[in-house]
């Protein structure tokens, strides 16, 4: 007598149908938008606002220092972002958890604008402020972004990549690519709306225009909510716990975490050195550089102009990423990051020349120049590490690569940056991207290229990170 081997049930069809790609790219995108808006305002107050407002009692390049060590903390968070929602992400699905992220983030950052200062109250609240307590509130609450942030991109590019169609991943995985661009043209925008509302009266800026822009981002977490919960889950998440059911992997792992790291520990480390770059060449441009044209003592630009070049460089940022993203389909993902850190090498070194010329134009094409080039490398990304990982533990795999190159490009050059600008110059600034940009070339000449790989299978996947 034969017996009919286990039948592994398919994913849902009512709900798969139920869920178009439009809605899936709406989400996904709609969601990083928000993530990286509550992001990136705290990057520009950082640079605008925070040195004063919670580092009063220091000079001004300690304030600075100071400042940016807060907006490092969040990617220091990241990784545990990553590990903790990866592991709810591989467990309990992709879209429970994005709600979650959203969540967090969203409650943290508007408690960020309702954060008294040191010495400065909030919206006629603690006239006096409320001290050291105030950055020491600034730096959980900026951890707590970044642990939301952590689990956030991983989740959004999975959400798009596993509803693709084989053959166009780089297209659809560009729609959670694009919500970074979205968000830092949202963030100049809303400071330069809360700067021209408040007028030019540094004291009224100091005291509440900073903190409009965090308030107003409830707004954009009710609609990103509202969003992604009508998105039902991915098919190869539901797939692959379907088949988990019916044929349990011996070997597996209750924790995904400890999975990655024993089977692909590779692929996460060269991933995070591949995108080092990319990381550092955006938040130096989103952040650093703002801090860099606005003090007197270095471009001294005007506030207003300086968030309106933001606005044109988000443009900018956001087409090389859809192009690069859209091309990774036809010409590999390792080919088009390749290219993107190549070119970065020589750009950053005469980035600071450039806008040691001074004057308006200086700084925007130094801004401009920097997140296009960003934005080549970052198109491809969205596709590149969904590929790399097997299901089972993609979540968590493609957020420690993402996350440990936010660690190497994105919280150390900024520390950095503001001590060797003012001491051995600005040139130091330069080769330490340039160091940064060559360990990604290195990485990325390591990658497997991914464009062809079914991203249900995981024998495929583990036959690449053989």
């Amino acid at each position: 007598m034969t017996t009919d081997p286990p039948r592994i049930p398919p994913a849902e069809p009512a709900r798969r149908k139920a869920t178009s790609m439009t809605r899936v790219a709406a989400a996904s995108s709609i969601g990083t938008t928000i993530e990286f808006y509550d992001f990136f305002i705290y990057g520009t107050a950082a640079a605008l606002a925070f040195p004063t407002v919670f580092f009063p009692e220091v000079d001004a390049t300690t304030a600075t220092l100071a400042s940016f060590a807060t907006f490092a903390v969040a990617f220091f968070a990241r990784p545990v972002g990553a590990i903790v929602f990866g592991h709810f992400g591989d467990r309990i699905g992709r879209k429970r958890t994005l709600v979650w992220t959203l969540l967090i983030m969203g409650v943290s950052t508007v408690l960020i604008g309702l954060l008294p200062g040191y010495e400065v109250g909030a919206f006629g609240l603690f006239q006096n402020g409320i001290g050291i307590a105030a950055p020491i509130i600034l730096v959980i609450l900026r951890f707590l972004q970044g642990f939301a942030v952590g689990g956030e991109w991983a989740g959004a590019t999975l959400l798009t990549a596993e509803y693709a169609p084989a053959g166009k991943r780089g297209l659809y995985a560009m729609f959670p690519q694009l919500g970074p661009a979205f968000a830092f043209f949202l963030s100049s925008l809303t400071f330069l709306v809360a700067s021209i509302t408040v007028g030019t009266a540094s004291d009224a800026f100091l005291t509440y225009g900073w903190r409009v822009p965090f308030i107003l981002s409830m707004v954009l977490v009710l609609v990103g909510l509202w969003v992604r919960l009508a998105v039902a889950e991915t098919p190869v998440f539901q797939e692959t716990q379907a088949k988990r059911a019916v044929e349990p992997v011996a070997t597996e792992n209750k924790l995904p975490f400890l999975d990655a790291v024993r089977h692909q520990w590779k692929e996460i480390m060269i991933a995070g050195g591949a995108l080092a770059s990319l990381f550092s060449l955006f938040y130096m441009g989103t952040a650093f550089l703002t801090s860099y044209a606005t003090k007197p003592t270095q471009m001294g630009l005007d506030r207003n102009f300086v968030l309106v070049a933001g606005m044109i460089a988000a443009v900018f940022f956001g087409l090389s990423t859809a192009v690069s993203a859209v091309y990774s389909d036809r010409l590999g993902r390792r080919r088009v990051i390749m290219t993107s850190v190549v070119v970065a090498v020589p750009w950053v070194l005469i980035l600071f020349p450039i806008l040691e010329v001074g004057g308006e134009f200086a700084f925007l094409i130094g801004l401009i120049g920097t997140l296009l080039i960003f934005g080549i490398a970052y198109g491809p990304a969205g596709a590149l590490l969904p590929e790399l990982f097997q299901a089972r533990y993609r979540y968590t795999g493609a957020g420690m690569g993402y996350n440990l190159a936010g660690i190497l490009g994105g919280a150390i050059p900024p520390l950095f940056a503001a001590p060797l600008i003012a001491g051995p110059g600005s040139i130091w600034v330069g080769i330490m991207l340039a160091v940064l940009s060559s360990i990604s070339v290195l990485c990325t000449y390591f990658i497997v290229e991914t464009k062809d790989t079914a991203i249900n299978d995981d024998a495929a996947a583990l036959e690449g990170a053989a």
